[in-house]
């Protein structure tokens, strides 16, 4: 029996984060963060991010992590969270695989998500921003017959249950409602080479809502970096066709 394996292909500063810590608090999934990250920043790169480990123990082969993945989901339903870009010529390479996946997207307004990743790494480049990708794997897997969820992090912050319970109902998981509360001292294992990305969502017991102006948030980060500017005109486009998708699809 072949148990769901779910991947959410996310953007950095996405949420994501957060909504992988509500899989984890399921208790019946294997959890995998970003089985892609080592492959992208340490296999194809040969570099490193800020904040990262370079000596964690992940596989950075892509058929090896592959692999890792579908051989999980033969034992148990598999969640994972990644980055379109991270792999993404591979993946429009691998039929089968994405075939595989229950592909759900995550998407937040990119003035937040670009400001957040400027505030914890100023050399962010325009490829890590992670729109653009998204939107080719989410056009791919479509015209090869499949149709990928498309999810709204300010959704998912207004209405955890109902939005995550689309996720669940995609991937025919049951509801649990215990999952949407967390203790804040207790973060999963495998987030400690990264834990600086998350310090949020470690410290948090829960979905939270951000009520910030979101032009006023890029504006200041752009005031100091006016390249933003020309990044977040490059992504935008692909961050519209992916919300209206999602808006589509909630009907």
């Amino acid at each position: 029996m072949s148990w769901p394996v779910i991947a959410l292909w996310a953007h950095p500063r996405s949420m994501s984060t957060a909504t992988e810590r509500i899989m984890h608090e399921r208790g019946d999934c294997k959890v995998f963060h970003e089985p892609f990250l080592a492959y992208h920043y340490l296999h194809q790169r040969a570099d490193s991010m800020p904040m990262l480990d370079t000596e964690l123990a992940q596989p950075r082969d892509y058929t090896e992590i592959r692999q890792q993945l579908l051989e999980a989901g033969e034992r148990l339903p598999v969640f994972f969270k990644d980055m379109s870009y991270f792999a993404i010529d591979a993946l429009l390479q691998d039929e089968h695989f994405c075939r595989r996946l229950c592909n759900v997207f995550l998407i937040r307004d990119p003035r937040r998500s670009i400001a957040s990743y400027y505030k914890l790494d100023a050399t962010v480049s325009l490829t890590e921003i992670g729109l653009d990708a998204q939107w080719r794997h989410c056009q791919y897997l479509v015209e090869t017959g499949l149709t990928p969820l498309v999810l709204q992090a300010e959704a998912i912050a207004l209405d955890p249950r109902s939005e995550i319970g689309r996720m669940w109902r995609y991937a025919g998981l049951k509801p649990l409602d215990h999952a949407f509360n967390w203790n804040a001292d207790a973060a999963p294992a495998d987030w400690e080479y990264v834990r600086g990305w998350h310090t949020d969502v470690i410290g948090s017991s829960g979905i939270r809502t951000d009520n910030r102006d979101a032009d006023e948030l890029f504006e200041q980060a752009a005031s100091n970096a006016p390249h933003l500017r020309e990044y977040l005109d490059h992504h935008l486009p692909f961050y519209e066709k992916l919300r209206e998708v999602a808006t589509e699809q909630r009907g």
